[in-house]
């Protein structure tokens, strides 16, 4: 389990951004990433273009999102790929 310091600041933690960026993405086809930054950014005041390019990559190395040119979209996911136990 991933235990962030006492003293951090959540709202600016990789994996809460991760989750407000899959929420911009939920239920849309391939989008711009310059639409995606810019909802991004204006869902919090110390948001910043790099912290939305670092939980992109995080995001992308997770497998969660996909792109095509300049578009990104969420990964459809079927419940059943994911075995907890076997």
């Amino acid at each position: 389990m991933i235990l962030p310091h006492p003293e951090s600041d959540l709202s600016v933690n990789i994996m809460v951004l991760g989750t407000d960026i899959i929420r911009l993405l939920k239920g849309q086809g391939f989008v711009l990433v310059e639409d995606v930054l810019t909802g991004f950014i204006k869902s919090g005041s110390k948001r910043t273009p790099e912290m939305f390019l670092n939980t992109l990559t995080f995001l992308y190395s997770c497998g969660l999102i996909e792109k095509r040119g300049y578009k990104i979209k969420l990964t459809p996911r079927q419940p059943q790929q994911i075995k907890l136990f076997e």
